[in-house]
């Protein structure tokens, strides 16, 4: 038999750990449904009258973070959608409304405080986004209507323009929250 020149010690991702342990380190701990809620308000008949007709979709995203603990940040994203048609005599009706707030556990260690906020509402919410897309895709197919498919979201270019609407708007809206964390950000 041939002898293999492997060692059993593992090497993690990315390399070893640089000499004391100081290099930034963030990671994915839990991801979860907070609160889930799909309503068809006017079911059997918006599927009955909605036919082929596509209906006016009105998408809200909300991202906000808060500090668990010195090493624990819990990132919550937040989607409604609301789909409208015209009913038959013409008036607009719901056909349906799915809210998702969902939520994710991040460890994050040795990252500088002004890196924090652009990886709790920049990065953190691109990593939970396909999670979130397919839950409210799944929420309105099993509601009897067709996936509702979000399209992608630039979360760097809405935080960009957050940022400069709180500097048009003064320095009391961009302060931290009481405990450290980023306030929430308003991805509209």
């Amino acid at each position: 038999m041939a002898e293999n020149d492997f060692d059993n010690a593992q090497t993690p991702v990315g390399g070893p750990a640089p000499e004391g342990g100081d290099a930034p380190q963030a990671g994915v701990l839990a991801q979860y449904v907070r609160d889930l809620s799909f309503e068809n308000p006017n079911a059997p008949a918006s599927l009955q009258t909605m036919g082929n007709a596509k209906p006016a979709i009105d998408v809200n995203v909300n991202v906000g973070a808060r500090k668990v603990n010195e090493e624990v940040f819990e990132v919550e994203l937040k989607i409604s959608a609301k789909a409208t048609h015209k009913n038959e005599e013409g008036a607009e009706q719901v056909a349906f409304v799915v809210e998702l707030a969902y939520g994710a556990l991040f460890g994050i260690r040795n990252v500088p405080e002004d890196a924090l906020k652009p990886f709790l509402l920049i990065q953190a919410p691109n990593l939970m986004f396909p999670f979130a897309r397919r839950i409210v895709a799944d929420a309105s197919r099993d509601g009897g209507f067709p996936p509702l498919l979000l399209e992608p979201i630039s979360f760097e270019g809405l935080y960009r323009a957050q940022l400069e609407q709180e500097a048009q708007q003064g320095d009391a809206a961009a302060a931290p929250a009481e405990d450290g964390a980023p306030a929430p950000i308003n991805l509209n």
